[in-house]
């Protein structure tokens, strides 16, 4: 068995990559070529915390996966890492389980890629301003995607400790030393909305992080960051304002989003104002933006089907690059 860390797939997997190849993951699910059963949360209630298992397979691949990820969001005060995760994979022509690898990294890098991947097909090809809300553990990869599909000049950062946001810039200057844009630390949600052509939202609140109101037109919303039923980021003001709101995966949505499930609880909006899945935008099965105007929302909850297809790229690379550790199990 091949073991992979962190380090190792930071070296030899990009951001660039990751789009890719989650965009033709999206498209293999579309074809019906992928299996992915909503994943098992298993709460730690006296922590706050739960680990999710995650099992995903790609026919066309010959690969599943299971993933497994810990949120232990009191680890933060310790000084350890909040987020932490392993992938399993497995040949599914043999059943030999050829490789275990940090699934940290990886899940941050997919996330944002699954977002840049709507970037690409739902934001304006002018978006120069994108906030990001939230800026903890997934907030590197949503800006890596989102520079990647748009060509940023300004970052707005918020958050409601404003120490993370001044700790996030300072790795952003190191990350993109060339880069001649700004980047801003707003202490207003509201303002940060009203300013940006894109918003990020990778929090993990329980309530909306701004005002719909807010929104210009022609913004672009990525919200990523709730993942359970109460949950919630993004309000119904900003549902309603919406031309198209888009997600990763029905299923998914319609079991974990809060964003949804509380407004839909309380009789204030429905589930037939969803667009489509993005996979059906990316095989031109549904149109994507019409018009400068709109405002668009990509919703995801994640799928595992998404990191089994970058494990297994992250595998075959590190095979041709000779990278790893083997080990006998």
């Amino acid at each position: 068995m091949l073991t992979l860390n962190g380090e190792t797939i930071r070296k030899i997997y990009s951001m660039e990559e990751c789009i890719q190849d989650v965009e033709k993951a999206f498209q293999y699910k579309e074809g019906g070529k992928v299996v992915a059963p909503i994943r098992v949360s298993v709460p730690h209630e006296k922590l706050g915390a739960e680990t999710l298992y995650m099992p995903g397979y790609i026919e066309p691949e010959n690969y599943t996966a299971v993933k497994i990820v810990s949120i232990f969001p009191t680890n933060a005060k310790a000084g350890r890492k909040v987020l932490q995760g392993i992938i399993l994979l497995t040949d599914a022509l043999t059943g030999e389980h050829v490789s275990m690898m940090d699934a940290s990294y990886l899940t941050v890098l997919r996330t944002g890629a699954s977002s840049g991947v709507a970037t690409k097909y739902l934001a304006r090809e002018n978006a120069k301003v994108c906030a990001i809300l939230g800026c903890g553990a997934q907030s590197i990869g949503q800006i890596q995607a989102m520079m990647a599909v748009r060509d940023l000049n300004e970052i707005i950062l918020y958050n409601r400790t404003i120490e993370r946001a001044e700790i996030l810039k300072r790795e952003l200057q190191q990350m993109y030393p060339n880069w001649k844009g700004k980047i801003i630390i707003q202490a207003d949600a509201n303002l940060a909305v009203k300013n940006a052509d894109i918003v990020v939202c990778s929090s993990k609140s329980t309530t909306p992080l701004f005002d719909g109101a807010q929104l210009q037109p022609g913004t672009h919303i990525n919200a990523i960051g709730s993942y359970q039923p109460h949950m919630q980021e993004i309000d119904v003001q900003t549902l309603k304002k919406s031309s198209k709101i888009v997600v990763d995966t029905l299923e998914g949505a319609l079991h974990e989003a809060g964003d949804f499930l509380v407004p839909m609880k309380n009789n204030e909006w429905k589930e037939d104002s969803i667009h489509g899945e993005i996979g059906e935008i990316i095989c031109g099965k549904i149109e994507s933006r019409r018009e400068q105007t709109e405002i668009t929302v990509y919703k995801s909850v994640g799928t595992a089907y998404l990191d089994t297809m970058v494990a297994v790229r992250v595998y075959k690379k590190a095979l041709l690059e000779g990278v790893g550790v083997k080990v006998d199990i």
